[in-house]
């Protein structure tokens, strides 16, 4: 277990963040945050802004009660808002947002109004500083997700394969594909610490096959490495078969079923990992309740696919997977980007 106390080297990190964010002296920066947020995160964020000689100030919310049949994890879409127009108001009239919610605000339907007038929001994963620390924002890295953002956008289909079985086609006419590397600083722009990744929105109806995870790929909605296949049929967006034996597969089953939503197995989004500082093995050297996980969605090289919600389809529900999968050829109309799980070329 890791002591949450403040150490100085935290401070620093969250000083370098916010200065990667342009935080200027006199910037009026709201620190959004509720009740179960990571409270070392919150003084952290606070100390480093009064360092820059902004002016922070906290919106602190509730929590607000379960409404999931199921526990909801890592959906990027707090509801600690609720709407609350006051709150909304004071965090669009800042210069950044620091959002510290738990799930974070990145598919909250507040958000265009909070980004709207130019405010940008800067999501700090709900992690432990130790790992914030270790995945530090690097500028050296913007450019090439940037590139791979340009690719996807130029590209009609996007194929993943793999030796496990993966064979998946994604019609990326019209998807809306997003970079993050780390930092936002431009007005009414979103972005999370840790990043290195990018991710494509498909439109409805344009995702189809097989994807097979295989033992050691990642369930991040359970914070578990797969022991055993799971295979994954996947038609006009929606998962309509889960094949494989034992625990992996009968959670998923599960997991699915209890949101009673059609829309909980419907393509969230499609993407790929970018960052060298991420580390696969991370996810095994941290309690549960000390991760968030994000490390493991960027870990270069791996093919993320997220099912749940999708506004770009105009589909909405909380129940939501993570599955970053290794070992997979990803390539934008017949050009391989990803190797068995290598970047290439100059997106490496």
């Amino acid at each position: 277990m890791l002591a949450d106390r403040i150490e100085a080297k935290w401070i620093d990190t969250f000083e370098t963040a916010f200065g990667l964010c342009k935080v200027q002296p006199g910037d009026a920066v709201a620190i959004l945050s509720e009740t179960q947020s990571r409270a070392l995160n919150v003084h952290l964020a606070e100390l480093a802004l009064l360092r820059l000689g902004a002016r922070p100030f906290h919106v602190v919310l509730p929590t607000p009660p379960q409404r999931a049949p199921v526990p909801v994890r890592s959906t990027g879409a707090s509801d600690a808002l609720r709407e609350l127009e006051p709150a909304i108001a004071a965090l669009a009239a800042s210069v950044m947002v620091v959002d510290l919610t738990v799930e974070g605000m990145l598919h909250a339907p507040e958000l265009p109004r909070i980004i709207g007038n130019g405010a940008r929001l800067f999501m700090v994963s709900n992690e432990h500083p130790e790992a914030l620390e270790r995945l530090l924002p690097d500028p050296a890295l913007t450019e090439k997700v940037k590139a791979a953002v340009k690719r996807c956008k130029a590209t009609t289909t996007m194929t993943v394969t793999s030796a496990a079985g993966t064979d998946l086609t994604v019609d990326m006419t019209g998807a809306v594909t997003a970079g993050v590397w780390g930092y936002c600083d431009r007005p009414g722009t979103v972005a999370h610490w840790p990043g290195g990744v990018v991710v494509s929105f498909p439109r409805a109806g344009t995702v189809n096959g097989r994807l097979v995870l295989d033992a050691g790929d990642v369930n991040l909605t359970f914070k578990r490495y797969l022991e055993s296949p799971v295979a994954l049929t996947i038609v006009d967006d929606y998962v309509t078969a889960i094949d494989g034996q034992g625990t992996d597969a009968e959670l998923m089953r599960r997991y699915f079923a209890a949101w009673g939503d059609k829309e909980a197995y419907a393509t969230s989004h499609v993407g790929f990992g970018m960052n060298p500082a991420a580390r696969y093995e991370a996810l095994a050297m941290y309690d549960q309740r000390e991760t968030n996980g994000t490390e493991l969605r960027a870990y270069a090289g791996n093919f993320l696919y997220s099912t749940g919600a999708n506004e770009f389809a105009k589909r909405y529900t909380l129940g939501h997977f993570d599955l970053p999968v290794g070992h997979c050829t990803i390539a934008l109309d017949g050009d391989a980007v990803v190797i068995d799980g290598r970047l290439q070329g100059d997106l490496a």
